[in-house]
């Protein structure tokens, strides 16, 4: 939940050197790398699954990657409040996704708690975004990111039956995602090496890290938790990026309607865990 909160407010600094495009193929590698270096001394071959190992790629595809890359515009439209709590939306996906796909049981509680994250983070939407078909425009990047990791979620514990190793996860996903992120690049820029200002490539190499130990730490939890606890206690970030960005970004305002937001998507949380 830190981790991810922190990634948003780290990507402003990244941002202000580099487009998402290109900072997206920079720190999705960066996690890939440290993940690879890791590998040796947690993965053994000779336990892999290859039906594990194909669903973990087809995660790839989109995450990390996807999500990442619609994250940093919808930081670089929006800011990294907004931003940040709408992308907090996941557990909604993925509960109802562990319902149907795990069997997962949710009760009255849990429900009301999913309630009060999606008022919360509606509080903190309508703070700097008016509803006009622009904003709407806006909203659909951060909701996108949920609802893939939404998926992904239920998705990776599911595969966790045949190969319950999360640094494999990672690392096969991370690599499929940087593989696909490397080659938009260069497609992008016309096949050639895009000029990389080392000032944005040292942040979102930061942003990488930060991100990737996250998905590590959210991995091994799936592994030994369900999706209806897992998913919304992660959901929490914005609360983390909140604070942060009040810190390290004066610029962002924190008014009472915000931290209304904020204050009940963290209730909800919590009331979720513990009614579990």
């Amino acid at each position: 939940m830190f981790g991810f909160g922190a990634g948003f407010v780290l990507t402003q600094f990244g941002l202000r050197w580099m487009r998402p495009w290109l900072g997206v193929a920079i720190s999705i590698p960066t996690s890939t790398l440290f993940f690879w270096c890791l590998a040796p001394f947690f993965v053994d071959p000779s336990d892999s699954n290859l039906k594990a190992v194909i669903l973990f790629a087809c995660v790839g595809l989109f995450f990390p990657g996807t999500v990442a890359l619609l994250n940093f515009e919808s930081n670089r439209l929006m800011g990294p409040n907004i931003a940040g709590a709408l992308s907090s939306m996941t557990p909604v996906f993925a509960v109802l996704l562990a319902i149907v796909i795990l069997g997962e049981r949710v009760r009255g509680p849990q429900l009301l708690a999913l309630a009060a994250i999606v008022v919360g983070i509606s509080l903190m939407y309508r703070v700097h975004v008016n509803l006009s078909a622009r904003a709407l425009w806006l909203m659909a990047l951060p909701v996108a990111s949920s609802a893939i990791r939404g998926v992904v979620q239920p998705s990776v514990k599911f595969g966790f039956e045949w190969w319950p190793n999360p640094i494999a996860a990672v690392v096969v996903s991370y690599t499929v995602s940087s593989a696909v992120l490397i080659l938009s690049a260069l497609a992008r820029s016309g096949g050639t090496i895009p000029n990389i200002d080392h000032r944005g490539a040292l942040w979102f190499a930061a942003v990488g890290l930060c991100n990737g130990l996250s998905v590590l730490a959210m991995y091994a939890a799936l592994e030994y938790g369900p999706v209806t606890v897992v998913s919304p206690i992660i959901a929490g970030y914005p609360l983390v990026t909140l604070l942060l960005s009040r810190t390290f970004l004066r610029k962002e305002d924190v008014g009472p309607q915000l931290i209304a937001g904020v204050a009940a998507a963290v209730c909800g949380v919590i009331l979720l865990f513990v009614a579990k």
